[in-house]
This record gives structure tokens, C-alpha cells and sequence, in this order.
């Protein structure tokens, strides 16, 4: 396969990005509120509610994304005989549950290493708990989970390529279409040169924010 027509499919890399690149964004907005709610349910006294959440994180992280994507794209016709849902759906249900377990347990690291005494300082000056929450914990929380929240967006750039496994057509998919019908590694190739390109850019916003929270030292 010669450059000339690898620029040609240009625009169906572009367009295998692009459905990786929503994914990617709709996982995030979905996963790391979800995500606060699973740690503040597993860091609850209720020991109900703490175990339930105990054990949904450990099947969640303990069981693979593609085994998810296919549960949730065909769990409800097979089983339930009802209509499920649209293949892009079903991979940004899957995705986003997925990332929700594994930033819950960032966000539970991150809360519970603030030390007790800010909290109950802040009690004694008259803070209400979500005040305390927002003002003491959360600001140092946030900057101490950084560098992990970055490892997760990085993976997840890489991870939208298993949407392969329920049929959608994304940049690994592409590549592979395009690399079985010219008999060549260059579409792996160029598609290995965007993920790059992608988990670049990544990289560069969180060490920008990163750069940011340095004046709040801890």
C-alpha cells in the first residue's frame, strides 16, 4: 500500500477517530460523577449500602470491558426479549459503568487521605458537611488524584478500541478493514500514529492542569 492511497482513507480514519473520540468524551462525562456517588456509597457508614457497592466495584473491575461491552449490547434481546440497545449506546453504558468502578476507588483513595483533623476543624468552625466537602476536602482531593485520572483517560483513549467487539466502527476497525483488503501493516500503522496522536494531547491537558494546582502545595 503506497502514502498516496493511505491519504485517500484519510477520511475514514477521521471518521473511525471521531466515534472513538465521542466515546471518549461521553464515558468521562458519565463515569466521574457516577464515580463520586459509588465512593461516597462505599466509604458510607451504612454497611448495606457499602457492601453492595463493595461487591458491584469488585465485578465491575474484576471482569473484562469486552466481556461488558457484550453483556449490555445482548443481554436484553437474548435474555429478556426486549429490544436493547443501539451498538454506540451500549458501548458508552458499558464504558461509562466500567470507569465509574475504577474512579470510584480513585476518588475513595483521594477523600480518605485528607487528614481527620481538617475535617473536624472545619466542623468546630461551623462548616456544614457539604460545605466541608467542597471548600477542605475536595480542592486537596482534587489535586492528589490528578496523576491517576490521568492514567484512566489515557487508558480509555486505548480502550475505546474493544467497541470493535459489538460491531462499531471505530479507528481500530478501520485499520483492520483496510489492512485485510490491502494485504499491508500501514493502516495499523497510521492507526497506531492517531491513538499516539490522541493520548498526546492527553497527556499535554493534564500536565497542563497539573502545572496549574502547583501553587496549592500539599
Amino acid at each position: 500500500m503506497s502514502w498516496q492511497e493511505v491519504v485517500k482513507l484519510l477520511p475514514a480514519f477521521l471518521d473511525g477517530t471521531w466515534v472513538a473520540i465521542k466515546l471518549f468524551f461521553i464515558t468521562l462525562i458519565f463515569s466521574m460523577p457516577l464515580g463520586l456517588l459509588f465512593a461516597f456509597g462505599r466509604m458510607s457508614k451504612n454497611k448495606l449500602l457499602s457492601g453492595l457497592i463493595g461487591i458491584f466495584q469488585y465485578i465491575i473491575r474484576g471482569t473484562p470491558l469486552m466481556l461488558q461491552l457484550v453483556f449490555v449490547m445482548y443481554f436484553p434481546s437474548i435474555q429478556l426479549g426486549i429490544s436493547g440497545f443501539s451498538r454506540f449506546t451500549a458501548a458508552c453504558v458499558a464504558f461509562s459503568i466500567n470507569y465509574a468502578a475504577y474512579f470510584s476507588e480513585i476518588y475513595r483513595s483521594g477523600i480518605e487521605s485528607i487528614p481527620k483533623g481538617q475535617v473536624e476543624a472545619a466542623r468546630v468552625l461551623g462548616f456544614s458537611k457539604s460545605k466541608t466537602f467542597l471548600r477542605i476536602v475536595w480542592p486537596q482531593t482534587f489535586k492528589r488524584i490528578l496523576p491517576p485520572l490521568g492514567n484512566e483517560f489515557m487508558t480509555l483513549v486505548k480502550d475505546t478500541a474493544l467497541a470493535t467487539a459489538i460491531g462499531i466502527i471505530e479507528l481500530l476497525r478501520v485499520a483492520q478493514n483496510h489492512m485485510n483488503r490491502s494485504g499491508s501493516m500501514v493502516p495499523i500503522v497510521v492507526a497506531l500514529v492517531f491513538y499516539l496522536i490522541m493520548n498526546g494531547i492527553v497527556n499535554l491537558f493534564m500536565n497542563g492542569l497539573e502545572k496549574h494546582y502547583d501553587y496549592y502545595k500539599i
